[in-house]
Order: C-alpha cells, then structure tokens, then sequence
C-alpha cells in the first residue's frame, strides 16, 4: 500500500493508511449520562475492530480512554459505575479528538475549574473537541463556544442560550459542526455524532459497517430535526384515535382526508377533527402533512428514487405539492434538501 508522507517540523513521518492510531478521550463525571459515555466510545471501539479483524488495518484505529477529574470510579446518573482510566492532569501527549459527556451531574461539574481550565488549553492539542447533551454547557462556560453555533438537548437549549448569550443556540439539528468544535443534541444523538466523525476519518462505508452492528435504524445526518412526528407529537389517549395514528403512519398514499379519517374512526369529520386536535395537539391534516413530509425526507437522504415517484409514494400526488409542504415544514425544497443530505448521489 502507497505511504503517504507527513511533515512535522524539519522532519517527514512516514505513515501508512492503515496504521495510524487515533487517541479518543472520553470526560466524564460523576451523575454523568450513561448513555453519553459508551454510546460514541462504542462506534470508535467498534470500528477499531472492524478495520483490525476485517479490513487488515495493523494497529487499532482508535484508541479509547475515560478521563475525570480524578482517576478510578465514578457513578453514573443511572446508577451504573464506570471507571476513568486517568485523571484530567494525566492526560499527556496528542489527542485526536475529545468528548464531553452531558447529563444532570452537568451543573455541578460546571464548578469544577480544573475541569474548565483543562478543556479550555486542550484547545491547543487537539484535532477537535466535541460535546453530548449538556456537555455543550462545559464547552461554553470554557469559553470555546463563544461567537460560536451551537446545540444541546431540546429541553436545555433555552438555557444554554440564556446562560451563555454569546453562543447561537440551534434547537433542532442533531449535531452541529462549528470548525474543530461539534455539539450534539440529547443521548443518543451522541452516537450519530460518533458515526458521523468516523466517516470523516474512514468513509461513509466504514460508518454504515458499524452502524449496522450497532443496529441502527438510520445514521441521522447533523442537520436532521431531533424530533420525528412521533415524538414531536403526542399519542391519543383514546383508543380510536392511537390506532389510527399507527394506521396513518403505515398508509401514507391513501386517502387521508379529514372526511376518510372520521369514517375510519367512525366519527362525524367535526367531532373527530376537534377530538383529534385536543388528544394530538395539532390537527389531522398537519399531522398528515408532518408524517408525509418525514417520510419523503428520509427517501430523499437514503435513495436515487426521483422527485416524482417519491411524491406519489408518500401520498403527496405531485411533486409541486411535496415542494409547498417542504417549504411550509423544513423551510427548503425537496431539491435542496436531497442535495444537502443524500450522500449517494453527492459522492
């Protein structure tokens, strides 16, 4: 396999592709979320395993570590001990990249000025420096947010963006890259940032191994909203109502009409429109509307289907009117949206 050479200072380093270690460090806290920790540690540890055993790499990938304040264990906000490996003041030499875990254990961590002192010089050493759910808020109180975009987990984003007026708080993607600096939404957003560095650094090939070991239903692209209409919407008390919510979901091509859904229930259209509304909190051909537009968007980043058929697959029967209810929801047409995120079609 061809080197490639690397200068560093007056002399050159030759380093084979498949034989450079990339060091992750992982800081956590006590009252730390899990999830935070061992979720993007997994995709690493992962794909270490994957380019060792699989695709004939000679070191590992990567190389993980948890670091704290102080070295040995420390609890979790589930309960769940994990250990660090090494104090904060213990990590020497590069780092590749550094995480920060999130989680309620956030705030009294923002106390902790070795803490913030370390992040703010590992600035300096480090290839880029990234946050999970709250730990957006270590980052800013370090000051390496400021002037910066930014997000957290959709229930601390006000905050952030009241505590730190500095910082431009985004409230629906995923992840947000700002230079060598990303932040992350809630939990398990944490992992689609993972996947997303690690296709950075080995391809989109690499990242959709591992995330098919991991058995994720979809690697979420940064600028993707945090909520699908599922969560973002509320399910229906009443037993007509969340069945037919599951029924919409699976049959977006048919005729979803107010007047066919109140049949479906067995509703008069007026009774069932204002039940609806007051068991869903918005009304049924928004909602209609919202699942439609998700799953056109999801054909969008995944497929080669044209504009067309998708149109007509996901119920909107023209492609003009998958373009007014883009424009209406995500404030992009189906065009631009699919140039953006559909890294089939963009490689």
């Amino acid at each position: 396999m061809k080197q490639k050479s690397k200068r560093r200072g007056s002399e050159i380093e030759n380093i084979s592709p498949n034989s450079r270690t990339r060091r992750i460090v992982m800081v956590a806290f006590p009252d730390a979320q899990i999830i935070d920790i061992t979720g993007p540690l997994e995709v690493f540890g992962r794909a270490a395993r994957l380019l060792t055993e699989e695709r004939g790499w000679h070191v590992p990938a990567y190389t993980v570590e948890i670091a704290a304040t102080k070295a040995g264990a420390l609890t979790t906000s589930s309960g769940i001990r994990v250990i660090a490996d090494r104090s904060i003041a213990q990590v020497r030499g590069p780092i590749d990249t550094i995480l920060v875990a999130g989680g309620r254990g956030t705030t009294t961590a923002l106390r902790d000025r070795a803490m913030i002192e370390w992040l703010r010089g590992s600035m300096r050493r480090t290839r880029r420096i990234c946050s999970v759910c709250t730990g957006a808020f270590l980052l800013a109180e370090a000051g390496l947010l400021d002037g910066l975009s930014a997000t957290t987990h959709w229930r601390q984003c006000d905050r952030l963006a009241a505590n730190y007026p500095a910082v431009s708080v985004e409230t629906d993607p995923i992840f947000v890259r700002a230079g060598k600096i990303f932040t992350s939404a809630g939990v398990t957003a944490g992992i689609d940032l993972a996947l997303a560095l690690l296709e950075d650094d080995h391809g989109r090939d690499v990242a959709l191994a591992v995330a098919r070991e991991l058995v994720m239903f979809l690697r979420r692209p940064g600028g993707q909203s945090q909520f699908s209409v599922q969560l973002s919407t509320q399910q229906a008390d009443r037993e007509p109502i969340r069945d037919l919510q599951r029924w919409v979901a699976d049959h977006l091509g048919a005729d979803l009409s107010v007047e066919a859904l109140a049949r479906r229930a067995a509703m008069s259209p007026r009774n069932f429109a204002r039940v609806f509304i007051r068991e869903v909190g918005v009304t049924p051909g928004t909602y209609v509307e919202n699942l439609r537009v998700e799953a056109a968007r999801r054909r969008l980043e995944e497929s080669v289907d044209g504009v067309d058929w998708i149109a007509s697959a996901c119920g909107f029967g023209t492609r003009e009117s998958m373009r007014r209810a883009f424009i209406r929801t995500l404030h992009v047409p189906p065009s631009s949206y699919r140039s953006r995120f559909n890294q089939k079609l963009s490689a």
